[in-house]
């Protein structure tokens, strides 16, 4: 199991950021708890589940273990924490909403 970290540098809020993902959620989560990141930072709802932390961090991270990733290993890592999610029924399906779900009257 092992916890991956781009140098993606996207500038937001004068800050340059990159993802954190991992081979599974609870490695993620213990690995950010390390790191001083919050839960709620998660961004559990997006194609591509992950935390956003700056180049900073970054650099704890990689002193911590994490293993330098490039795009392709960040996104194929996050397509695995959606189908975790999923399979938790903690995330829904993009194409099902909560609405047709809950208010179906067919």
């Amino acid at each position: 199991m092992a916890v991956y970290i781009d140098s993606e540098g996207i500038r937001w809020r004068n800050r340059l950021w990159c993802h954190l993902v991992a081979d599974s959620l609870g490695e993620l989560h213990e690995f950010a708890r390390r790191l001083g990141l919050k839960r709620q930072w998660f961004q559990a709802h997006g194609a591509y589940p992950h935390y956003d932390v700056t180049m900073a961090v970054r650099e704890k991270a990689l002193r911590l273990g994490a293993v330098d990733a490039d795009r392709f290993t960040i996104v194929d890592r996050s397509r695995g924490l959606r189908r975790e999610l999923l399979a938790q029924g903690t995330l829904w399906p993009e194409r099902t909403s909560r609405r047709k779900l809950f208010h179906d009257t067919s």
